[in-house]
């Protein structure tokens, strides 16, 4: 049997920069039930990208990530 997928307006608050960004992403609600209710994020929505599970654990779009993990803006102290 097929799970009850469906398109979803999710919205999250960047911990960078405080904006509220909404991504557009087709899931099963009862994965996103289960991810609520403690289920590993990866377990959860095995079929969303890793940018779509990142930015539904933690608000950060994708360009926002490789800003915060860009490390050639850091000083090289070795």
């Amino acid at each position: 049997m097929s799970k009850p997928m469906g398109q979803y307006t999710i919205e999250r608050t960047s911990p960078l920069t405080g904006k509220v960004n909404a991504l557009e992403i087709t899931l099963d609600p009862a994965d996103y039930l289960a991810w609520q209710n403690g289920a590993l994020i990866q377990e959860a929505f095995p079929y969303l990208t890793t940018d779509e599970r990142e930015f539904i654990k933690t608000g950060l779009i994708g360009d926002e990530w490789d800003k915060m993990t860009d490390y050639s803006t850091f000083p090289n102290k070795y």
